[in-house]
């Protein structure tokens, strides 16, 4: 579907390729991406392309960060586009998820975050 996942150091960077998360790609990006978060304690998600997002995409990623937590693990999200910040605000998922700006500033915050 659309994700390209690349390990920098001891982290899964999850690049999603498409323009939008919403109820007719949620299944696909669920299906595509439990290996990835099974596999991995630390998964970076790179948010850049995405313009959109609704709320069974936000509960699909929300999903992989109960499960990461549940395992020791985490989830940080990096380039976020306006629009998804907008909503990650409204709906306050902003305090819930860690989001930085870009991949090094990513790669650096686990580099410093306690270890698993």
């Amino acid at each position: 579907m659309f994700l390209q996942v690349e390990n920098i150091e001891d982290v899964a960077v999850v690049v999603l390729l498409a323009d939008s998360l919403d109820a007719g790609s949620t299944k696909e990006f669920k299906r595509e991406v439990s290996p990835v978060v099974s596999a991995n304690s630390k998964v970076a998600f790179d948010m850049s392309h995405l313009n959109f997002v609704d709320s069974s995409g936000l509960g699909a990623i929300l999903s992989c960060l109960r499960q990461l937590n549940a395992s020791g693990g985490d989830l940080k999200l990096f380039g976020v586009t306006k629009p998804v910040r907008s909503l990650l605000e409204l709906v306050r998922l902003h305090r819930i998820f860690d989001i930085c700006d870009a991949r090094d500033e990513t790669l650096a915050a686990f580099r410093h975050s306690r270890p698993n």
